[in-house]
Order: C-alpha cells, then sequence, then structure tokens
C-alpha cells in the first residue's frame, strides 16, 4: 500500500529557532571558506542547535548529485567542478571553528572515475596536518563499484567511516533506485575486513512504509557486517515531489528499537526522531572512545 503523507507534524518534531551568536558566526564561516553543508542542503531540523554549537556537516565535491533519491533535498543535475583547494579551505575551517571531531560527507559523483574517493583522502590529509587532534567521521556514498574506491578511503584511516543504508531491502526499488542494499552492505563489511580498528558506522529512517521485523533484520546485517554505531532517525518529506511519509514514529518506539540494537552488540545507538547522521556525533564518538579505550588507535595500528 503507498504510504500516506500526514500533513501536521507531531509536537515531537518540532524545534525551536536558532539563536544569533555562535550559530550566525558558524554560518559566517561557512560562507567565508566557501564550503557547503548537508546542513543545508539537506534541510536538515536540527541545523539550528548544531551551528549554535559550532558543529557543520561538511559536504564535499560540490552542491549538486548525480542521483535522485527519493528521501533526499540535495540538488541532482549536472555535478560541479572539483575544486582542488577544498580540502585546504575546510582544514582552514575546523582549525579557526576548534572543532574536536568533524564530519565530512559528500554528493554521489558518479561522473568522477574514483567516485570522489580520492578528495575524501585529501580533505582527512589536509585535516590531519592542521589539526592533529581533530577526530574525522566521514560519511561516504556507495563510489558505485569504481576500482580501488573503498580501499583508498579506509587506507587513509578515518575515525569512524560511516555508509547509511537509509532504508530496508524490499523499499530500495522507490526510495533509494541508484543503489543496492547488499552492495552497501558489502561496503562497511570491506571497510572492517581491510582496517578493523576503524569504527563502522551506518543509519536508517522510519516513515519509510518499512515494518519492525525489517528493520530488525537490518540490524541483524549490519552486525554480520561487523557495524559498530547504529542511527536511526524519522523520514521528514522535503517537499511534495519527495517519497511521502507513510507514518511518525511516536519517541517511544524509537527508545525501544534503542535498546533492542544495543542488546544486539552495536557499540552506540542514537534512535529518535530528530536523529541525523552527524546529530550528537561529537559527543557520541568522545563516549564511546573514553569507555573503550580504542581513541585513536586506528590511526596508529600497522595493520587495522
Amino acid at each position: 500500500m503507498l504510504p500516506v503523507h500526514q500533513a501536521e507534524k507531531p509536537a515531537w518534531l518540532r524545534v525551536r529557532a536558532p539563536a544569533a551568536g555562535a550559530h550566525d558566526e558558524t554560518h559566517a564561516l561557512v560562507r567565508r571558506h566557501a564550503l557547503h553543508t548537508v546542513c543545508e542542503e539537506a534541510a536538515c531540523p536540527n541545523i539550528g542547535e548544531c551551528w549554535s554549537k559550532r558543529h557543520a556537516t561538511v559536504m564535499i565535491l560540490g552542491s549538486v548529485c548525480t542521483r535522485a533519491c527519493a528521501f533526499c533535498n540535495v540538488a541532482t543535475g549536472r555535478p560541479d567542478a572539483l575544486d582542488p583547494h577544498e580540502p585546504e579551505r575546510l582544514a582552514e575551517a575546523v582549525l579557526e571553528l576548534g572543532l574536536r571531531h568533524v564530519v565530512i560527507t559528500s554528493v554521489d559523483r558518479d561522473d568522477l572515475p574514483d567516485g570522489g574517493a580520492r578528495q575524501f583522502v585529501r580533505c582527512i590529509e589536509r585535516i590531519r596536518a592542521a589539526s592533529p587532534a581533530t577526530t574525522i567521521e566521514i560519511l561516504t556514498p556507495d563510489f558505485r563499484n569504481k576500482p580501488g574506491a573503498i580501499e583508498a578511503v579506509s587506507d587513509a584511516r578515518p575515525d569512524v567511516y560511516n555508509h547509511n543504508l537509509e532504508t530496508v531491502p524490499r523499499l530500495y526499488a522507490t526510495v533509494r533506485p541508484g543503489a543496492r542494499y547488499y552492495h552497501s552492505l558489502r561496503l562497511l563489511d570491506r571497510v572492517k575486513e581491510r582496517h578493523a580498528a576503524i569504527f563502522t558506522k551506518s543509519g536508517i529512517m522510519l516513515g519509510l512504509g518499512e515494518e519492525r521485523r525489517e528493520v530488525l533484520q537490518v540490524m541483524d546485517d549490519l552486525r554480520t557486517a561487523g557495524v559498530d554505531f547504529l542511527t536511526i532517525g524519522q523520514y521528514l518529506r522535503p517537499t511534495p515531489r519527495h517519497h511521502p511519509v507513510a507514518r511518525y514514529a511516536p519517541p517511544e518506539e524509537f527508545a525501544e528499537y534503542e535498546r533492542v540494537a544495543r542488546a544486539k552488540g552495536f557499540l552506540m545507538v542514537s534512535a529518535s526522531p530528530l536523529t541525523r547522521s552527524s546529530y550528537h556525533a561529537e559527543q557520541d564518538f568522545a563516549a564511546l572512545a573514553r569507555n573503550s579505550g580504542r581513541g585513536k588507535a586506528v590511526r596508529q595500528s600497522p595493520s587495522g
């Protein structure tokens, strides 16, 4: 049955307007360094809170995506030219913001021979050179089987390698038609095989038409692939052109999924209506690294 969009969002999805001060300073810095952020491009509901804390998820490889996923608000079309100075500008911004943890994502760039993998590597290298104490989390596309792409990015040793499954396998044809569920799952598995010390992470959305048993199966698939972190958030329809919302899951349902996910062995679980991939990423990573004692071992281990 085709999901039916509910016009009015429930109270638990309402967010406060951002206050001035740090939010405006973050906005000015992003503009000054000519950076794109997924916070803006994807119309994230948490932008006010995150920017007020000087946290922004940078989106590299331009602002135009080569795919058209039914849930995503990022523009689709002819991609921007690759900017060779983007890694340097990003590193300068990280240093100026004094970030202890940075999250880097990107649009899909199926037009590039490596899918944009080398740009991820250069960003990691520049940030490490400019701000060695900053931990780095990346959220990559699937690179559509570009030879050596996953290996190159994982060999740059990010502290966290994130790749979102987004939804359950049954819905891929309508929600994420340019991707394949088991290819995305295998990507996460390959990162772990190559460098076991890298924390791997993935996320899904509720409200696209999935069933509970399917969500639980996704959890099991991710644990089989050795994934450490899981995020679960509510899908919000960006425009009437996008996939409709099947339902708004209540907070207690997210809490139950979090309990189940922790029981299945995930080291970190963030599940709430407003959870997004990079929401509270710094706090979550810091707590996990502190409790596990692994910290920056990913950078130091010669074998991964």
